[in-house]
Protein backbone atom coordinates (compact mmCIF):
# COMPACT_ATOMS: atom_id res chain seq x y z
CA UNK A 1 0.00 0.00 0.00
CA UNK A 2 1.57 3.20 -0.93
CA UNK A 3 2.64 5.39 1.80
CA UNK A 4 2.25 9.13 2.61
CA UNK A 5 5.79 9.97 0.38
CA UNK A 6 4.15 7.89 -2.51
CA UNK A 7 0.64 9.62 -2.35
CA UNK A 8 2.25 13.08 -2.49
CA UNK A 9 4.09 12.14 -5.70
CA UNK A 10 0.76 11.54 -7.06
CA UNK A 11 -0.88 14.43 -5.73
CA UNK A 12 2.28 16.82 -6.89
CA UNK A 13 1.76 14.79 -10.65
CA UNK A 14 -2.15 15.56 -10.67
CA UNK A 15 -1.86 19.19 -9.46
CA UNK A 16 1.05 19.21 -12.93
CA UNK A 17 -1.58 17.67 -15.01
CA UNK A 18 -5.24 18.64 -14.18
CA UNK A 19 -5.23 21.49 -12.05
CA UNK A 20 -7.57 23.77 -13.51
CA UNK A 21 -9.33 21.59 -15.81
CA UNK A 22 -12.96 20.81 -16.76
CA UNK A 23 -14.15 17.43 -16.19
CA UNK A 24 -15.76 16.95 -19.22
CA UNK A 25 -16.92 13.42 -18.63
CA UNK A 26 -16.74 10.59 -16.30
CA UNK A 27 -16.66 6.61 -16.76
CA UNK A 28 -17.41 4.34 -14.30
CA UNK A 29 -16.68 0.68 -15.54
CA UNK A 30 -16.73 -1.03 -12.59
CA UNK A 31 -18.55 0.53 -9.58
CA UNK A 32 -17.78 -2.41 -7.03
CA UNK A 33 -14.69 -1.04 -5.63
CA UNK A 34 -13.99 -1.34 -1.87
CA UNK A 35 -16.99 1.24 -1.44
CA UNK A 36 -19.47 0.57 -4.47
CA UNK A 37 -19.19 3.97 -6.21
CA UNK A 38 -23.16 5.83 -5.79
CA UNK A 39 -25.10 6.23 -9.53
CA UNK A 40 -24.69 9.80 -9.08
CA UNK A 41 -20.93 9.72 -9.21
CA UNK A 42 -20.69 10.75 -12.46
CA UNK A 43 -23.06 13.34 -12.69
CA UNK A 44 -21.75 15.14 -9.78
CA UNK A 45 -18.47 15.56 -11.07
CA UNK A 46 -19.53 15.84 -14.73
CA UNK A 47 -18.71 19.85 -15.93
CA UNK A 48 -16.51 20.55 -12.77
CA UNK A 49 -13.62 22.61 -12.74
CA UNK A 50 -10.91 21.60 -10.25
CA UNK A 51 -9.33 23.90 -8.34
CA UNK A 52 -7.01 21.72 -6.50
CA UNK A 53 -5.25 18.43 -5.51
CA UNK A 54 -5.07 18.24 -1.55
CA UNK A 55 -3.59 15.32 0.74
CA UNK A 56 -3.85 14.33 3.83
CA UNK A 57 -2.70 10.85 5.06
CA UNK A 58 -2.87 8.37 2.37
CA UNK A 59 -6.04 10.21 0.58
CA UNK A 60 -5.72 12.59 -2.30
CA UNK A 61 -8.12 15.09 -2.14
CA UNK A 62 -9.81 16.60 -5.26
CA UNK A 63 -10.75 19.87 -5.34
CA UNK A 64 -13.77 20.92 -7.62
CA UNK A 65 -14.83 25.10 -8.37
CA UNK A 66 -18.11 24.75 -6.63
CA UNK A 67 -16.10 23.99 -2.76
CA UNK A 68 -16.97 20.06 -2.96
CA UNK A 69 -14.86 17.25 -2.80
CA UNK A 70 -13.52 13.82 -4.78
CA UNK A 71 -11.93 11.89 -2.13
CA UNK A 72 -9.32 8.84 -3.60
CA UNK A 73 -8.19 6.33 -1.66
CA UNK A 74 -5.60 3.91 -3.72
CA UNK A 75 -5.67 0.89 -1.16
CA UNK A 76 -3.98 -2.39 -1.98
CA UNK A 77 -3.48 -2.15 -5.76
CA UNK A 78 -4.86 1.35 -7.09
CA UNK A 79 -2.88 3.11 -9.64
CA UNK A 80 -3.84 6.71 -11.44
CA UNK A 81 -2.83 6.72 -15.33
CA UNK A 82 -2.80 9.83 -17.37
CA UNK A 83 -2.80 9.46 -21.11
CA UNK A 84 -2.61 12.69 -23.26
CA UNK A 85 -3.76 12.70 -26.63
CA UNK A 86 -0.90 12.06 -29.43
CA UNK A 87 1.35 10.49 -26.35
CA UNK A 88 2.40 7.35 -27.98
CA UNK A 89 3.69 4.58 -25.52
CA UNK A 90 4.92 6.53 -23.08
CA UNK A 91 4.54 6.25 -19.09
CA UNK A 92 1.31 6.69 -17.80
CA UNK A 93 1.64 6.04 -14.07
CA UNK A 94 1.80 8.66 -11.41
CA UNK A 95 2.01 6.20 -8.56
CA UNK A 96 4.86 4.58 -7.43
CA UNK A 97 4.46 0.99 -8.34
CA UNK A 98 2.72 -1.89 -11.29
CA UNK A 99 3.53 -1.23 -14.54
CA UNK A 100 4.77 2.06 -15.84
CA UNK A 101 2.29 2.06 -18.97
CA UNK A 102 -1.77 1.77 -18.40
CA UNK A 103 -2.63 -1.73 -18.12
CA UNK A 104 -4.79 -3.61 -20.35
CA UNK A 105 -7.36 -4.42 -17.58
CA UNK A 106 -9.03 -3.42 -14.02
CA UNK A 107 -9.42 -0.06 -15.59
CA UNK A 108 -12.65 0.98 -13.36
CA UNK A 109 -13.21 4.73 -13.70
CA UNK A 110 -12.29 7.40 -16.44
CA UNK A 111 -11.92 11.00 -16.31
CA UNK A 112 -11.93 12.98 -19.75
CA UNK A 113 -10.47 16.16 -20.20
CA UNK A 114 -9.60 18.30 -23.09
CA UNK A 115 -6.90 16.13 -24.88
CA UNK A 116 -6.22 14.13 -22.42
CA UNK A 117 -7.98 11.78 -19.67
CA UNK A 118 -7.48 10.10 -16.17
CA UNK A 119 -7.68 6.00 -15.27
CA UNK A 120 -8.33 4.65 -12.12
CA UNK A 121 -6.44 0.82 -12.05
CA UNK A 122 -7.08 -1.46 -9.21
CA UNK A 123 -6.70 -5.30 -9.55
CA UNK A 124 -7.48 -6.00 -6.17
CA UNK A 125 -10.09 -2.63 -6.41
CA UNK A 126 -9.35 -2.03 -2.23
CA UNK A 127 -9.13 1.57 -3.54
CA UNK A 128 -12.07 4.09 -3.99
CA UNK A 129 -13.47 7.18 -4.59
CA UNK A 130 -15.97 9.30 -2.40
CA UNK A 131 -17.83 12.63 -3.35
CA UNK A 132 -18.04 14.94 -0.60
CA UNK A 133 -20.45 18.34 -0.71
CA UNK A 134 -18.57 20.55 1.23
CA UNK A 135 -16.00 20.94 3.24
CA UNK A 136 -17.83 20.64 6.41
CA UNK A 137 -18.54 16.63 5.06
CA UNK A 138 -14.45 16.83 4.36
CA UNK A 139 -13.06 17.48 7.99
CA UNK A 140 -15.96 15.07 9.39
CA UNK A 141 -14.40 12.41 7.07
CA UNK A 142 -10.85 13.62 8.75
CA UNK A 143 -12.17 14.12 12.42
CA UNK A 144 -10.75 10.62 14.17
CA UNK A 145 -7.17 10.89 12.43
CA UNK A 146 -4.51 11.91 14.12
CA UNK A 147 -1.89 14.60 12.65
CA UNK A 148 0.57 14.07 10.03
CA UNK A 149 4.33 13.84 10.93
CA UNK A 150 4.46 17.23 10.03
CA UNK A 151 1.89 18.59 11.60
CA UNK A 152 3.14 20.50 14.65
CA UNK A 153 0.71 19.24 16.70
CA UNK A 154 3.31 15.70 16.12
CA UNK A 155 5.51 17.01 18.54
CA UNK A 156 7.41 15.12 21.66
CA UNK A 157 4.52 16.09 24.14
CA UNK A 158 1.74 14.63 22.25
CA UNK A 159 3.93 11.45 21.99
CA UNK A 160 4.62 11.63 25.76
CA UNK A 161 0.92 11.88 26.56
CA UNK A 162 -0.62 9.83 24.76
CA UNK A 163 1.77 6.92 25.59
CA UNK A 164 1.16 7.01 29.23
CA UNK A 165 -0.16 3.86 30.16
CA UNK A 166 -0.39 2.04 26.84
CA UNK A 167 0.63 -1.34 26.67
CA UNK A 168 0.48 -1.54 22.64
CA UNK A 169 4.45 -1.43 21.19
CA UNK A 170 5.58 1.57 19.54
CA UNK A 171 5.42 -0.01 16.18
CA UNK A 172 2.00 -0.65 16.09
CA UNK A 173 1.65 2.86 17.46
CA UNK A 174 3.11 4.03 14.15
CA UNK A 175 0.97 2.21 11.85
CA UNK A 176 -1.93 3.74 13.97
CA UNK A 177 -3.54 6.32 11.71
CA UNK A 178 -5.47 7.75 15.06
CA UNK A 179 -2.25 8.38 16.43
CA UNK A 180 -0.42 9.71 13.51
CA UNK A 181 -1.44 9.99 9.95
CA UNK A 182 0.75 8.51 6.83
CA UNK A 183 3.33 6.16 7.89
CA UNK A 184 3.04 2.81 7.11
CA UNK A 185 4.74 -0.19 7.26
CA UNK A 186 7.96 0.88 5.55
CA UNK A 187 8.48 4.07 6.93
CA UNK A 188 8.00 2.99 10.70
CA UNK A 189 11.17 0.32 10.40
CA UNK A 190 13.03 3.20 9.33
CA UNK A 191 11.96 5.63 11.26
CA UNK A 192 12.72 2.84 14.61
CA UNK A 193 16.34 2.29 13.55
CA UNK A 194 17.22 5.51 12.93
CA UNK A 195 16.35 6.54 16.29
CA UNK A 196 17.92 3.40 17.40
CA UNK A 197 14.27 1.98 19.19
CA UNK A 198 13.23 -1.62 19.45
CA UNK A 199 9.74 -2.06 17.20
CA UNK A 200 8.16 -4.46 20.38
CA UNK A 201 9.27 -1.88 23.00
CA UNK A 202 5.59 -0.78 24.67
CA UNK A 203 4.58 2.77 24.19
CA UNK A 204 4.39 3.52 27.88
CA UNK A 205 8.14 2.57 28.55
CA UNK A 206 9.31 5.48 25.81
CA UNK A 207 11.57 8.31 27.26
CA UNK A 208 11.31 11.80 26.43
CA UNK A 209 14.48 12.03 24.06
CA UNK A 210 13.26 8.92 22.33
CA UNK A 211 10.19 10.33 21.41
CA UNK A 212 12.05 13.67 20.17
CA UNK A 213 13.56 11.63 18.18
CA UNK A 214 10.50 9.68 16.70
CA UNK A 215 9.47 13.03 15.42
CA UNK A 216 12.31 14.23 13.93
CA UNK A 217 13.12 10.95 12.58
CA UNK A 218 9.76 10.74 10.97
CA UNK A 219 9.66 14.05 9.55
CA UNK A 220 13.34 13.42 8.31
CA UNK A 221 12.75 10.04 6.40
CA UNK A 222 9.71 11.12 4.93
CA UNK A 223 11.00 14.76 3.75
CA UNK A 224 13.95 12.76 2.42
CA UNK A 225 11.30 10.01 0.46
CA UNK A 226 9.25 12.72 -1.01
CA UNK A 227 12.40 14.21 -2.56
CA UNK A 228 13.29 11.32 -3.88
CA UNK A 229 10.28 10.20 -5.28
CA UNK A 230 8.73 7.72 -3.20
CA UNK A 231 10.11 4.23 -2.91
CA UNK A 232 9.86 1.73 -6.37
CA UNK A 233 9.00 -1.67 -4.57
CA UNK A 234 8.32 -3.12 -7.90
CA UNK A 235 8.54 -2.47 -11.81
CA UNK A 236 7.82 1.75 -11.89
CA UNK A 237 8.31 4.59 -13.78
CA UNK A 238 5.83 7.56 -13.38
CA UNK A 239 4.71 9.83 -16.31
CA UNK A 240 8.04 11.40 -16.34
CA UNK A 241 9.45 8.56 -16.39
CA UNK A 242 11.87 7.93 -13.25
CA UNK A 243 11.28 5.67 -11.18
CA UNK A 244 10.97 6.12 -7.43
CA UNK A 245 14.33 6.37 -5.28
CA UNK A 246 14.18 6.02 -1.92
CA UNK A 247 14.25 2.33 -1.75
CA UNK A 248 18.08 3.09 -2.37
CA UNK A 249 18.26 4.26 1.27
CA UNK A 250 16.70 1.82 3.32
CA UNK A 251 18.27 0.82 6.14
CA UNK A 252 16.44 -2.03 7.32
CA UNK A 253 13.19 -2.97 5.39
CA UNK A 254 13.71 -5.87 3.11
CA UNK A 255 17.41 -6.47 4.75
CA UNK A 256 16.96 -9.45 7.03
CA UNK A 257 20.61 -11.07 7.90
CA UNK A 258 22.68 -8.22 5.90
CA UNK A 259 24.47 -6.13 7.90
CA UNK A 260 23.59 -2.87 9.43
CA UNK A 261 24.63 -0.23 7.56
CA UNK A 262 25.53 2.18 11.09
CA UNK A 263 29.07 3.45 11.33
CA UNK A 264 30.76 0.73 13.99
CA UNK A 265 27.86 -1.51 14.44
CA UNK A 266 27.93 -5.19 13.45
CA UNK A 267 25.13 -6.10 14.12
CA UNK A 268 22.70 -8.02 11.50
CA UNK A 269 19.01 -6.75 10.40
CA UNK A 270 16.19 -9.34 11.90
CA UNK A 271 12.60 -9.80 10.34
CA UNK A 272 10.18 -10.49 12.57
CA UNK A 273 6.59 -10.41 12.15
CA UNK A 274 4.08 -7.77 14.20
CA UNK A 275 0.46 -8.02 14.06
CA UNK A 276 1.00 -9.96 10.43
CA UNK A 277 3.43 -7.47 9.40
CA UNK A 278 7.10 -7.68 8.55
CA UNK A 279 8.79 -5.57 11.08
CA UNK A 280 12.96 -5.00 10.60
CA UNK A 281 15.65 -4.19 12.97
CA UNK A 282 18.98 -4.08 13.94
CA UNK A 283 19.49 -6.99 16.67
CA UNK A 284 22.38 -4.63 18.31
CA UNK A 285 21.27 -1.16 17.57
CA UNK A 286 17.67 -1.79 18.32
CA UNK A 287 17.77 -3.55 21.52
Amino acid sequence: MPELPEVEIVRQSLLKNIKGKKINKVLVRNRNLRFKLETSFEKKLKNKFILNIKRFSKYLIIELANKSFCIVHLGMSGTIHILKNKRGNLPTNTSFYNSPNLPKNHNHVEFFFKNMKLVYNDPRRFGYFQFLNNSNSLKKKFKNFGPEPFDKKFNPNYLVNYFKKKDKNIKNFLLDQNFVSGIGNIYASEILYLSKINPSLSAKYLKKNQCINIVINSRKILKNAIKKGGSTIRDFKNTRGDQGNFQKEFKVYGRDKQNCKRFSCSGKINKITQSNRSTFLCEMCQK
